[in-house]
């Protein structure tokens, strides 16, 4: 196949050859030559005009009859259109197909663009989010749902977790709001109704609560006549036989009354509302009482209990629940570590906040379970928890605490080797000594 553009070429030699040796012949060259590149320009004009023509009047799809190099083009743009037809024919399919099943979710889903501008949205976004694509289509998503947390949630622009907030108009139900960037700067909102899982969590919590409340009192009357039997049996032969088993009976009751006692904080916790302010407390002080509870608690097993601690850093909040926060992992340290084994509690700060950390030469924890250790109940070996006392309720206390104070947990551990708990508070919840500056 030639190329076109040197054919082109050898054409404009040849009138240009033509037309000098005419022009000789008549003692005109120059305007032979001047005449033949005008003609040259005008062909090269007339199908300019021709592709003008083609591609701006729409519905005209065949290409204008050409000759020389404008064929080749005309062809090429031909094949190039034919390509972008199809193209479109594609990827409006694959739209139709996106904007169909996207439609048919009950979940309510908007298209944003990179100002937050909606570009589309299905008919389940008026249901759950009060948009209507009649008139919200171009608006910016702030303008339209002005709840304070969906404000905070957008200009965070932390999308890792969704936002569980009220429904626009509804303050009864929930939504769980996730946002997910694609694309060039998009963003694709999804709203789904929680209303439901709200109401059962809630059903579950007050379940936990009632029957909480409900055992507390029977166990007390247990507890209390079961540690009168015991004492009395000393002194009674007829109850000395029964020694052994009313003390198992008084272990099993305690172990439930601290059950109960785990379940009512934790009910308390959840119910509470969102801690903003809180009291100064001294976790210097806190931690020291708490290291000698833990020397009394490892009693035999002769623990190494070091204290590494900041003593002009406090924390703004809620002095129980932090003494909760600390005594269990501190605790649970003493008891999942073997005999002469060695623990360290550090407090600590630095520029991202302070840190509460608690480091034990133990058992471990297999790497499989560390994710779900703070569920509720969860046993990484469940003979072993229940042999040293644990109600497995503890860090499931631990990570509400936490939550409540804006803190984090971060866990490491390597089997046989030990665990590293590490309690991350931020900057704004740390104050420094009052006692230091008053001083």
């Amino acid at each position: 196949m030639k190329n076109p553009w040197t054919t082109e070429l050898w054409r404009v030699i040849g009138i240009a050859t033509i037309s000098l040796i005419i022009g000789s012949l008549f003692g005109q060259a120059v305007l032979f030559l001047l005449i033949a590149v005008i003609s040259y320009l005008s062909w090269h004009l007339y199908h300019v005009y021709q592709l003008y023509i083609w591609i701006t009047r729409s519905g005209r799809y065949q290409p204008p009859e050409g000759s020389g190099v404008w064929r080749e083009i005309f062809d090429q743009l031909y094949r190039l259109q034919k390509r972008n037809r199809a193209r479109k024919k594609t990827l409006t399919k694959f739209l139709n197909r996106f904007q169909e099943s996207t439609a048919a979710m009950p979940d309510g889903t908007v298209v944003l663009d990179k100002e937050w501008q909606i570009e589309w949205m299905n008919s389940a976004a008026h249901k759950t989010l009060r948009l209507s694509p009649q008139k919200d289509i171009g608006q910016h998503i702030t303008n339209l749902i002005r709840h304070p947390a969906f404000q905070t949630y957008i200009h965070q622009g932390n999308f890792r977790k969704p936002l569980e907030m009220p429904q626009p108009d509804d303050e009864h139900k929930y939504l769980s709001v996730r946002v997910v960037p694609y694309g060039q700067n998009q963003r694709l909102l999804v709203a789904r109704d929680i209303t439901l899982i709200k109401q059962l969590e809630q059903m579950r919590r007050d379940f936990i609560a009632n029957i909480s409340h409900e055992l507390r009192t029977p166990l007390t009357v247990l507890n209390g006549y079961l540690e009168t039997m015991i004492d009395d049996a000393d002194h009674n032969n007829g109850l000395q036989e029964w020694k052994s088993s009313l003390q198992l009976m008084h272990q099993q009751t305690s172990r439930m009354s601290n059950i109960v006692n785990d379940l009512l904080m934790l009910s308390r916790l959840e119910t509470n509302p969102p801690l903003n302010g809180g009291s100064e407390v001294s976790v210097p002080a806190m931690l020291s009482t708490i290291r000698d509870d833990a020397m009394a608690l490892s009693g035999d097993k002769n623990h190494d209990i070091q204290l590494d601690i900041d003593d002009n850093t406090w924390l703004n909040g809620v002095n129980n629940e932090l003494y909760s926060t600390f005594s269990n992992l501190v605790f649970n340290a003493v008891r999942y570590t073997p005999n002469d084994g060695k623990i360290m509690i550090r407090w600590y700060r630095n520029e991202d906040g302070a840190h509460f950390e608690v480091q034990d030469s133990g058992i471990g924890i297999p790497p499989q379970h560390i994710p779900r250790l703070t569920e509720r109940f969860y046993r990484v070996d469940i003979g072993r928890s229940r042999d040293v006392g644990g109600t497995g309720l503890g860090l499931a206390i631990v990570k509400h605490v936490l939550q409540r104070h804006k803190a984090e947990l971060r866990i490491k551990s390597t089997v046989n080797k030990g665990s590293t708990f590490i309690c991350d508070f931020p900057a704004k919840r740390v104050i420094h000594s009052p006692i230091q500056n008053n001083q």
